[in-house]
């Protein structure tokens, strides 16, 4: 099943060109997950203090077209294990008005331990079975 956040444009957000600025597609990606994983009962803080970090190792965004400001749009998010260390989240932006799709994107990502190994804990498995 795919998640999904649903978001507006906020003015700020872009640029003289009157568009969102393309970094800001990164925050909008990145709340995304952290919402993805708090809805599969994955405390990202929690596991942070556990001085286990999930990072990002790679970032693909393929833009396919402009959000403008009030823009009403969603991120959906699906994950899937990569690898015995990385995992992906597949993820897309698309406007609500029409479902049109603005953005596809993949972002990569393990886990770190204290000494900066990666590895992957028990709770990220679990979004695996």
């Amino acid at each position: 099943m795919t998640f999904k956040v649903d978001f507006k444009v906020r003015d700020y957000e872009c640029d003289l060109q009157g568009i969102v600025n393309n970094s800001v597609y990164f925050n909008y990606l990145e709340h995304a997950r952290h919402e993805f994983l708090a809805h599969k009962n994955i405390d990202f803080a929690a596991l942070a203090e556990q001085k286990v970090n999930l990072v990002v190792i790679r970032s693909e965004m393929n833009y396919k077209d402009s959000l403008r400001p009030g823009d009403a749009f969603y991120v959906e998010v699906e994950v899937e294990k990569v690898s015995k260390l990385k995992f992906a989240f597949h993820q897309k932006v698309l406007r609500s008005q029409d479902d049109k799709l603005m953005l596809d994107a993949i972002v990569t990502g393990t886990s770190v331990n204290e000494r900066g190994r990666p590895f992957l804990p028990e709770e990220i498995e679990q979004l695996f079975v």
